[in-house]
């Protein structure tokens, strides 16, 4: 990383794309009116419908994106998954095929469409919903963010922010920033790992992974190894991990202690580089004065940031689903959902299908 207090290179300019400046041309933000007057907060957020899509930002390269900022509600009069019905798509260098393609929440390691505080190197969400992404993204030619509503009704307010430097020397080298959006809602055989990573192709580097993961049965669900196989791995990966809490790492059940008289306390956390900020055991969507219950909703990450896991020709990630109880390991099939993060040189293959938002929903 550059040191922060050495001169940028004299082609780099600072530029940022908000609602207030949609361009990011200098001299252009706060230009619209309020009822203050010309230039006083006239244009926050936008708007958008069921079925649009916002084109946040179109930038012409060489560049890099540095930070993105969003908050939007987390639930209208049509319905509560506001974060899982807004999907987020990022295309580099004029590529008709998204190399990012996730629900919004899910891209900022905020699960099930619900809030969670998150403190990580990578991705912070602050009070109450200010959802923050510090991943590097070179382009060379050009970038393109658009944002899509498939919520049943009119979301009023999209808050956003793009700040990015332009004039950078990315060189041939750089590789483009990945993410995807994956989920086995208990439709995995017993003993089939849920695939969170498949079909890359090489050289590259893996960033991250964000699980959300509704326990449906009974017992502890962590017991599953996160599996890395690289290049030429075929039955066995070259990395893996000793269990889905330990990869996030936490142990012993993420609890106070490990008892079962009185009950643990369940312990969230937030790290720079790994995490579980998400804790969920009743469903808060229901209109009071119900109280609906839920399966155990637990959400964690980890970040890849001083270990690198390096890939040359291609990669594959998965995870097993097994648990643990007085008698041993046992096969699961649990509601999974994950996102994977990650850097490749070689073009983006097209990802498979996102399903509609009906298939998303966290029910």
């Amino acid at each position: 990383m550059t040191a922060l207090w050495r001169p940028a290179a004299p082609s780099v300019r600072s530029r940022s794309i908000n609602a207030e400046n949609p361009t990011g041309a200098p001299g252009a933000a706060a230009a619209t009116a309020s009822d203050l007057g010309p230039g006083r907060k006239g244009t926050a957020y936008l708007p958008i419908g069921p079925g649009e899509t916002l084109t946040l930002a179109e930038i012409e390269g060489p560049g890099v994106i540095r930070h993105l900022w969003f908050t939007v509600p987390d639930r209208t009069d049509a319905g509560p998954y506001v974060l899982r019905d807004l999907v987020l798509r990022m295309y580099w260098d004029g590529s008709e095929l998204p190399a990012v393609e996730v629900p919004l929440g899910d891209f900022f390691c905020n699960g099930f469409a619900e809030r969670a505080l998150v403190t990580s190197d990578q991705v912070v969400v602050a009070p109450t919903g200010g959802m923050n992404a510090y991943f590097q993204m070179p382009f060379r030619s050009g970038a393109r963010i658009t944002l899509t509503s498939e919520h049943g009704g009119p979301i009023p307010h999209v808050f956003y922010q793009v700040d990015y430097t332009v004039g950078d020397d990315v060189g041939d080298d750089a590789m483009y920033f990945h993410a995807q959006w994956r989920r086995s809602n208990g439709t995995t055989a017993l003993g089939e790992d849920h695939v969170i990573l498949d079909d890359v192709e090489g050289p590259g580097r893996y960033l991250g992974t964000f699980v959300a993961l509704a326990s449906l049965h009974r017992f502890w669900w962590g017991e599953g190894e996160v599996k890395f196989y690289l290049d030429d791995d075929t039955d066995l990966p070259t990395q893996c991990s000793t269990g889905l809490e330990d990869y996030a790492g936490g142990a012993w059940a993420f609890q106070d202690e490990l008892r079962t008289t009185p009950e643990p306390e369940v312990l969230t956390f937030s790290a720079p580089y790994c995490g579980y900020p998400q804790y969920l055991r009743r469903d808060p969507t229901g209109a009071a004065p119900f109280v609906h219950d839920a399966p155990p909703m637990h959400g964690l990450y980890r970040w890849h940031v001083p270990d690198p896991i390096l890939f040359r020709d291609r990669l594959r990630v998965t995870v097993q689903q097994i648990g643990t109880w007085d008698h041993g390991l046992f096969e699961r099939s649990d509601d999974v959902a994950t996102v994977a993060y990650w850097y490749q040189s070689a073009p983006t293959r097209p990802f498979p299908d996102l399903p509609p938002a009906a298939q998303r929903s966290p029910r």
